[in-house]
């Protein structure tokens, strides 16, 4: 397979572990722990892995040679960069703990455990992903692990390998099925430790304990490069108003940290629309009077980012989505149905409010909110061209200004959306090496013979060889919550706080990106030079930890 001269350049860069990791490594417990919310009905339903103790990793004074592992990986759910490190980081770990372990490779997510297809990750395999970006070195699925069968299914490929150590790689659902697995394995007494690893770039698996997910760094920064490079076409141009939306279902971070980069002259922060009960409209009227103001400037062009989940956030457009996520997970034979008669379906079965809401929306949208669901039974609002449907209220309500006297410009809007441009690309040095000390970190999880935690590492704002090592366990980020109409136990998501400090900074600066062109242009991602230009961490993590 040809390579490029940055591929061939990056495979020789050797990421940098903490110090912790550098030698042989020993375990110190901590207090035990309680799940964040709902600690009696988690409790009841973890028996076995409930409760435990954070784990910090030291170094030993006392070493004692390990013995050989066998040791599973799976990628599991959307790709996120640095993903393959993780996987080296884990085979390197488990090679300097006993040279005889062995590490296998599931194939295309959790399905391959369950359908037994696998391959055996050697170094000759290993080599070629270094430092890479996307899952292709063995493909990764988004089958949920929750039903017994699939759980002895697997343990039967696990035995069959002599695997006795299994890591899931991928975001809150994942390490929430790596959970349930874990209790499962030990509840029969299977010998199977179960362990999982922080990734998603829509920054939403953090937390104390988890201070980042791997994957978002070099997602807002190749997302980041890019709205540099319209805003400065825009500004060149001086004629578009760009929308622009990004990926992050469930929580803002991503437009957060890319308005930071580039200070555009709109970011519209889901958390916030649904703080303040904002209507469609309220967002509208919003745009609409930074476009006039900046026309009436004889600047008739802009940027507008516009986080991907959006629409869910709105107070009114929630509890629709909400209702719709409930009746359209039992409505098995809705998809038969013709246009027009799931219309009929949808708007009989709805409250009165809902309804009135679903019936004011244009046709387009209200059909893209009961198309299909994604695996968790939820509207995949990706689908929804929510920069469309903004830029098209936007332009009538412009000229109901204009009607009035109250605006008189130019509107021409042009309309992007930046999602997978980012899952795959190489990743930065801070992911580089984030994702590698994830997996060198678990391996040393697994050598402590714990079950049910997350790879760890803190103090990311500072260089890598100061990180902190160590695990947690997964149930202590649990709360429950609905899906496909019951409770059930999942790791709570992060949404963007309105009080906490990277909102903070953003909120103090918007009125003055919004009027005058302040664009900052980040360019694209360097891998060789000073440190303050290749190893920075992610304006979020830097605002979060200053106080720290």
């Amino acid at each position: 397979m040809k390579k490029s001269a940055l591929q061939i350049a990056r495979a020789s860069y050797q990421p940098k572990l903490p110090v912790t990791l550098t030698g042989s490594v020993k375990a110190v417990e901590g207090k035990p722990t309680h799940s964040v919310a709902d600690q009696e009905e988690i409790s009841k339903l973890f028996p076995n892995t409930y409760g435990l103790p954070e784990l910090t990793f030291e170094k030993n004074p006392n070493p004692v040679p390990g013995k050989p592992i066998n040791v599973g990986v799976i990628l599991s759910g959307g790709q996120a960069p640095g993903g393959h490190n993780v996987i080296c980081g884990l085979f390197d770990g488990i090679k300097k703990i006993n040279r005889d372990s062995r590490l296998y490779g599931f194939l295309m997510g959790p399905g391959g455990l369950v359908d037994h297809k696998y391959i055996e990750l050697t170094s000759d395999i290993i080599d070629e992903y270094r430092n890479t970006g996307g899952f292709d070195i063995i493909g990764s699925g988004r089958t949920k692990l929750e039903k017994k069968e699939q759980f002895d299914k697997g343990l039967e490929i696990l035995k069959q390998l002599g695997i006795t150590a299994l890591v899931i790689i991928g975001g809150d659902d994942s390490n929430t099925n790596a959970a349930i697995l874990a209790e499962y394995y030990k509840g029969i007494g299977a010998g199977v430790q179960v362990l999982g690893c922080p990734k998603t770039i829509d920054g939403d698996l953090k937390n104390d304990v988890v201070e980042a997910s791997f994957g978002f760094d070099t997602a807002t920064k190749v997302y980041s490069e890019l709205i540099g490079n319209i805003q400065r076409d825009c500004f060149s141009a001086k004629k578009y108003w760009h929308f622009i939306k990004l990926m992050g279902r469930s929580a803002s971070h991503i437009a957060l940290e890319c308005a930071l980069q580039t200070q555009p002259n709109i970011c519209i922060i889901s958390e916030e629309v649904e703080a303040k009960n904002m209507t469609l409209n309220d967002v509208v009227d919003y745009i609409a009077g930074i476009v006039a103001a900046r026309a009436a400037d004889g600047n008739n062009f802009g940027t507008v980012l516009i986080p991907e989940g959006l629409i869910e956030f709105i107070p009114a457009m929630k509890n629709l989505i909400a209702q719709l996520n409930d009746l359209l997970a039992k409505a098995t034979d809705f998809h038969k149905l013709s246009p027009e008669d799931q219309r009929k379906f949808v708007l009989e079965n709805l409250s009165k409010e809902n309804a009135e809401v679903y019936a004011s929306l244009p046709l387009g949208v209200a059909r893209q909110l009961t198309l299909d669901r994604d695996p968790h039974g939820n509207v995949q609002v990706s689908l929804i061209e929510t920069e469309k449907l903004l830029s098209e209220m936007v332009g009538r309500r412009l000229e109901e200004m204009r009607a009035a006297g109250q605006y008189n410009g130019k509107f021409s809007p042009l309309h992007h959306f930046f999602g997978y441009e980012g899952r795959c690309a190489a990743p930065s040095n801070f992911d580089a090496d984030y994702c590698y000390a994830l997996g060198f970190n678990a391996a040393w999880l697994i050598d402590a013979g714990v079950t049910g935690y997350i790879s760890s590492l803190r103090n990311l704002t500072k260089p890598s060889v100061q990180w902190l090592a160590g695990g947690v366990p997964i149930s202590m980020m649990f709360n429950m919550e609905r899906r496909h109409g019951e409770m059930k136990p999942v790791i709570q998501k992060a949404l963007v706080r309105l009080d906490g400090a990277p909102f903070q900074r953003f909120a103090a600066k918007r009125d003055s990106w919004a009027i005058n062109s302040a664009y900052v242009y980040p360019g694209p991602i360097q891998y060789w030079g000073p440190a303050d230009v290749c190893d920075q961490c992610t304006m979020t993590l830097k605002y979060e930890h200053l106080d720290k």
